[in-house]
């Protein structure tokens, strides 16, 4: 088979908690991402691109799957997927792909806690690799990235570990994989899950060249920091006073992973140019969710606001997609598996409830639909009281807490910090009405009922496997 008429690549590359704002094609100074900033240069930008549930695991199920959380089940971190869907890798396998998959995995976990021992981070082969059925070097989860700590497993429980900094360590694996893949006559989909810029953001979990960087560079509290814990945090979200303290050096380390990070986008790029790749091959560059460092309040991901959901999406197919151009159509993470399939012109499984913004991404004007994003409990423990829905246009979100009914609007053209909460404006009331009309309508499409987080551990969760979901 002709290189010229085969079926297009896939080299979907994500990152662990990097947030859209934090790059420097988004507008920030401080950021150094001179090669992520050059492949949006010549790339689709989906510029308001979304998290739908803005935690490592959900957001991995939802992609995998094209399905909501209150489908997949996959409700908190460190609970076992059902391996009994219809994936992203099927489909490939089905249409003649060879795949490829490095980096953290996150959804076989059975315990929470005990990270290392290989009955939770080693994914053994079968289905719990959701038809992943080529290469696979991977871990379930951990965030310690320096030589020494950071390993992966291929086709057994014993631990490989790397010979240096993690990422730089995948991304060499990744070359060698599109090396040899490029040397065989079926199209392939490399999938590479780098881990940074994930915490925790000691200076002794990231290159110190790197670091050194950053050296000069002054880093404060976010616009819309508080001084206050969020009254609806979970314990990963609260920050302490000490923590508090430690923001701008935090800050200071995300950057330097970012930059890091950088780096080695630059390397897969020069990769794929070099290997002759570049003509048919889709390139996606994105995110899991982002970061908070103290805006609203809060830590980590796990919360509606844009610091937590928006995320970078870039995607690059020469000839194909216009280059530095910007699509503002709302995508969530449900909607990059129907996209991305129909771009390569294979079938969507009929069990995805994404929507397929094929068209959108290639130019064609859409309708501002809208995106529902949610959570369904605390970050990685069982317990009620957290749980969200939220519906974000081009301009506006909504969001509503189940345990209270407390809501918020949000006009993020006018406030882009999500300071002023317009829930309670009499001038915004029908506004309001028409978003919540929407995001439930919305969520009765797809069977979300807004269930506490401890009815799925009741109801389809044992021993935090997941037995039963709404679609199996």
């Amino acid at each position: 088979m002709s290189r010229e008429s085969k079926k297009p690549n896939l080299i979907y590359i994500f990152a662990d908690q990097l947030r859209y704002s934090s790059l420097g094609y988004a507008g920030d100074l401080r950021a150094q991402t001179p090669n992520i900033d050059a492949l949006c240069a010549k790339s689709t930008d989906l510029c308001r691109m979304v998290s739908g549930h803005p935690v490592c695991a959900p957001y991995r199920a939802s992609l995998f799957t094209g399905k909501y959380t209150t489908s997949t089940g996959m409700v908190i971190n460190e609970i076992r997927m059902n391996p009994n869907h219809h994936t992203f890798a099927d489909v490939l396998n089905e249409n003649g792909y060879e795949t490829a998959y490095i980096g953290k995995w996150h959804m076989y976990a059975s315990e929470l806690g005990n990270h290392y021992d290989p009955k939770n981070s080693y994914i053994p082969k079968g289905r719990d690799r959701l038809g992943f059925n080529g290469y696979f070097a991977a871990y379930n989860f951990r965030h310690e990235y320096s030589v020494g700590t950071a390993y992966y497993h291929l086709d057994s429980p014993e631990k490989i570990y790397y010979d240096k900094y993690e990422p730089d360590a995948q991304t060499d694996m990744a070359i060698e994989q599109l090396e040899r893949l490029a040397r065989g006559d079926s199209p392939f989909a490399l999938f590479l899950s780098i881990g940074t810029p994930h915490d925790p953001w000691e200076p002794d979990n990231v290159p110190e060249e790197c670091l050194r960087r950053f050296a000069h560079t002054d880093f404060d509290y976010p616009p819309n920091y508080l001084p206050e814990n969020d009254p609806h945090a979970d314990q990963w979200a609260r920050l302490s006073e000490e923590e508090r303290k430690r923001l701008p050096e935090w800050m200071r380390v995300y950057y330097a992973m970012t930059a890091n990070l950088d780096d080695n986008i630059g390397r897969l790029k020069e990769a794929v140019s070099r290997l002759g790749l570049e003509e048919n091959s889709i390139i996606v560059f994105t995110s899991d969710h982002g970061e908070l460092f103290g805006a609203h309040g809060r830590r980590a991901k796990n919360i509606f606001y844009e610091e937590a959901v928006r995320v970078p999406m870039l995607i690059r197919w020469p000839g194909h997609l216009e280059e530095h151009v910007r699509r503002d159509c709302v995508m969530n993470t449900v909607d990059i598996m129907p996209t991305l399939l129909s771009l390569m012109d294979l079938p969507v499984p009929l069990g995805a409830e994404g929507k397929d913004f094929s068209m959108a991404v290639k130019g064609e004007e859409v309708r501002d639909d809208g995106a529902l994003m949610m959570c369904t409990g605390p970050t990685a423990a069982w317990g009620d009281g957290q749980e969200w829905r939220a519906f974000r246009t081009r301009r506006y979100k909504y969001a509503v807490y189940r345990s209270d009914q407390q809501e918020f609007l949000f006009d993020l053209e006018n406030d882009p910090y999500e300071r002023i909460n317009l829930a309670g404006d009499p001038e915004y009331r029908d506004r309001l009405e028409d978003l919540k009309r929407r995001m439930y309508s919305r969520m009765e499409a797809v069977g979300d009922r807004f269930e506490s987080n401890t009815y799925y551990r009741d109801h389809w969760v044992e021993d935090r496997i997941i037995r039963h979901t709404a679609t199996i």
